[in-house]
């Protein structure tokens, strides 16, 4: 029998079921670097290690560069961003919490359930959600609060991603509120938990939950993809379903979402009330061995900016002036400028390209003043349409969390 997806030929084909072999997650425990590294890669983090393999026999995903196995974490390789505003799924970054994660998924027995603080209970197939829901679109980053973790000095714990834990994609899905409104929200809700299918590897570790301020999770702009890119989503990057939270983390977009539980009381579980949360200081900027500082959980993403045709330790013609383009976003909100400096100090503005929304990478391109040969410093800085421009120094906290300095890449002209 056909599933929901296959039988609407407006929507992105989905098979009955997801059968991942030896080379998929099921193989993930018992496979060792030389089995599956093509190649490796040398990560410029000032901690070091710096190499890392380069896997392309994970599911559905090409060349990665791999930080962990087991659950996968798979870092979008650099010169992927210099190729367009969106992100390819087969090289946009993966992320999981915990290792035990579905390896098959039945699209025709799968349901996602509504309950708590509702009127009305619900247990939503597949098919309920593509032809009972108003379909709706989105251009939305999606980065890892860790994302450039391994540039962090002192050195903190954790994934030490270079700058490749993040990627841009068109959302396709139903809108959150939609599906909360279906349920009909009871007076007195306060937040939204969300759940997905992946489990700990021991009993009494803490299942992966998320959750949304009420009003936050009914703003119209959250959603539940069940596409991206105009293909339905790699079973690495959450399928069958997603959450989307334009402009916040990437550790509230729950993957394989399956439960929505709507709370009458504030969420106090593990990773609401102790992972995930940042210094509450401007910039999440603490002194290392800074103590007594209170925290929040992390939330809205702020501005960044990169150069992605020429990379530190590259070269560009000398006498002559030197074509520059890159990615910016705004974090939560649009980009209004990016400008670039050559010389330690001037900035000269970039120019914009196409506007794919206020939460979408945008491209910048900038044709510099001739550099003499010698060394140089190349910075890019964003500015959002909140007037949040990048610092000039790096924030630090125990997490790695939410870096945003202003990028510079070492060049020779030559």
């Amino acid at each position: 029998m056909a599933s929901a997806f296959e039988t609407d030929p407006h929507r992105n084909a989905m098979t009955r079921r997801r059968l991942l072999g030896m080379a998929g997650l099921g193989g993930l425990a018992t496979i060792s670097a030389p089995a599956w590294a093509q190649s490796m890669v040398d990560l410029p983090l000032p901690g070091g290690p710096t190499a890392r393999p380069i896997a392309t026999d994970f599911p559905e995903k090409g060349a990665m560069i791999v930080q962990r196995t087991r659950p996968p974490m798979l870092e979008t390789p650099w010169e992927v961003f210099d190729k367009g505003v969106f992100t390819p799924n087969d090289q946009f970054y993966v992320r999981w919490h915990w290792a035990v994660i579905p390896t098959e998924i039945d699209v025709d027995s799968f349901r996602l359930a509504v309950h708590g603080h509702v009127g009305q209970p619900l247990s939503l197939s597949l098919d309920d959600i593509l032809h009972g829901l108003p379909r709706v679109e989105l251009a939305a980053v999606n980065q890892c609060s860790g994302n450039s973790r391994g540039f962090f000095e002192p050195r903190v714990p954790g994934g030490q991603w270079a700058n490749g834990a993040m990627g841009n994609a068109v959302w396709a899905g139903v809108r959150l509120r939609d599906v909360l409104d279906r349920a009909g929200v009871k007076p007195g809700a306060v937040q939204v938990r969300l759940r997905g299918l992946d489990e700990p590897v021991v009993d009494d570790a803490p299942r992966f939950i998320k959750s949304l301020d009420i009003d936050h999770a009914r703003d119209g702009e959250v959603m539940i993809a069940y596409a991206m890119n105009g293909a339905q989503l790699p079973l690495l990057n959450g399928f069958p379903l997603r959450l989307v939270v334009p402009g916040w983390y990437a550790t509230y977009w729950v993957k394989m979402l399956s439960d929505i539980e709507v709370l009458d009381q504030p969420d106090t579980n593990y990773w609401m009330k102790t992972a995930y949360t940042i210094p509450d200081t401007p910039h999440a900027d603490i002194r290392p061995g800074q103590t007594g500082v209170p925290t929040v959980p992390i939330n809205r993403m702020v501005p960044r900016s990169f150069v992605t045709n020429v990379a530190t330790g590259g070269s560009l013609p000398a006498g002559k002036p030197a074509a520059l383009r890159g990615l910016a976003f705004g974090g939560d909100c649009g980009v209004t400028a990016v400008d670039i400096s050559v010389d330690g100090g001037t900035w000269q503005p970039a120019r914009l390209d196409a506007d794919h929304g206020q939460y979408s990478f945008r491209a910048w391109t900038a044709e510099t003043v001739s550099l003499p040969p010698g060394r140089h410093a190349v910075a890019v800085r964003c500015t959002n349409s909140k007037g949040q421009a990048q610092p000039d120094r790096p924030n630090w906290n125990p997490a790695g969390f939410m870096r945003n300095v202003i990028e510079t890449i070492d060049i020779t002209a030559a």
